[in-house]
């Protein structure tokens, strides 16, 4: 099927489910709750934004113009501070998150730009950022509306470098509550000790019914010719074998590392290159965290979020504790498992 039936079908599936689903869809963050702010010197970022709005039949009032600099990859505080004050009065009450259409900027000083726009910038993580993190006070919280209850909204980052790469992104994101199929969680214990700071809070292997979806813990480097991934949790500077995989949609996927979230770096593999192999989330650091697991997704608390009917947005960012210099990127209202709510999680 070419891509513009492909998408024609998705608006009307779309319409269907949001009808079917609207109790379901009441109780989390919603088209309704989120927006959408783009770059108006960016083309790439004011196309998928309109196609965005379009897909998730996100009200045109929640779309939110901004001017910035192209290709600037990291803000000082003093523009961020600008941008922030631009955005925030902008947005009612009923705003509970925000996707920033856009690749870069990405970072603010040595803040990731989706923590900072969030809970404020972090100038004292930035003094030494291998230092603790301020704790965030969504982390595993049952808060379903977080501006609401605690007056933060969660933001996560929809990369454009590629527009055709960044619609079939959000495509996967809506097909994403369409369809529950066999999946598995990839959760790895690899060589890497530095970089296996997570394998704590990995959950125990097992399978799940109601969510379809069977917990694999294995100890590789990585793994490959996997049809049914939907999460894959390591620790490595680079993953490889990521070209043989398919990712269900909806699938959370990220490596622990230094700079993933480093998007457009070279020193480590950035945390786009997941999104490019199919996955619909994934998250890296901007700077040096050292090897808190605290500064990354704790597996079990993403999945358990995930597979309780949340949006990839709330589960995400409910799982990392301390998130100063954590980038979230991806489609945030993917919800495989919205119909299986009340299944047991890990």
């Amino acid at each position: 099927m070419k891509p513009y039936l492909i998408r024609a079908f998705i608006l009307v599936l779309t319409c269907c489910l949001f009808s079917t689903q609207a109790s379901a869809a009441s109780e989390r963050i919603g088209p309704n709750n989120l927006a959408v702010i783009v770059n108006e010197a960016d083309p790439n970022s004011m196309e998928v934004g309109e196609y965005y709005l379009q897909a998730r039949q996100i009200p045109s009032t929640n779309l939110i113009k901004v001017k910035l600099p192209a290709g600037k990859v990291k803000l000082s505080a003093w523009e961020f501070a600008g941008l922030r004050s631009n955005i925030l009065p902008r947005l009612g009450p009923e705003i509970q998150a925000i996707v920033l259409i856009w690749t870069t900027p990405y970072a603010v000083e040595c803040n990731s730009i989706t923590s900072a726009m969030t809970l404020g910038y972090d100038a004292q993580q930035c003094k030494k950022t291998c230092d603790p993190g301020k704790p965030s006070p969504y982390f595993n919280s049952s808060v379903s509306q977080p501006y609401t209850t605690l007056g933060i909204r969660p933001t996560i980052l929809l990369p454009v470098e590629s527009v055709e790469q960044a619609k079939a992104l959000i495509d996967r994101g809506v097909f994403s509550s369409f369809r529950l199929l066999p999946s598995s969680a990839y959760l790895l214990t690899t060589s890497d000790q530095a970089r296996n700071a997570r394998v704590p809070m990995f959950p125990k292997p097992m399978q799940i019914a109601a969510s379809q979806l069977t917990i694999q813990r294995i100890e590789a480097d990585s793994i490959q010719d996997r049809k049914d991934v939907m999460f894959y949790f390591t620790g490595k500077i680079s993953v490889p074998h990521l070209d043989t995989l398919t990712f269900r949609p909806g699938a959370i996927a990220d490596h622990l590392t230094s700079s993933g979230g480093d998007l457009l770096g070279k020193s480590q593999m950035s945390s786009l290159r997941w999104l490019d192999a199919g996955a619909t989330g994934s998250y890296g650091t901007v700077s040096e965290p050292c090897n808190y697991w605290q500064k990354f997704p704790a597996p079990s608390i993403v999945m358990k979020h995930y597979l309780e009917g949340e949006t990839l947005i709330e589960s995400y960012w409910k799982s990392v504790a301390w998130p100063a210099q954590g980038l979230f990127i991806g489609e945030p209202l993917a919800t495989p498992y919205a119909r299986t709510q009340g299944a047991p999680s890990p």
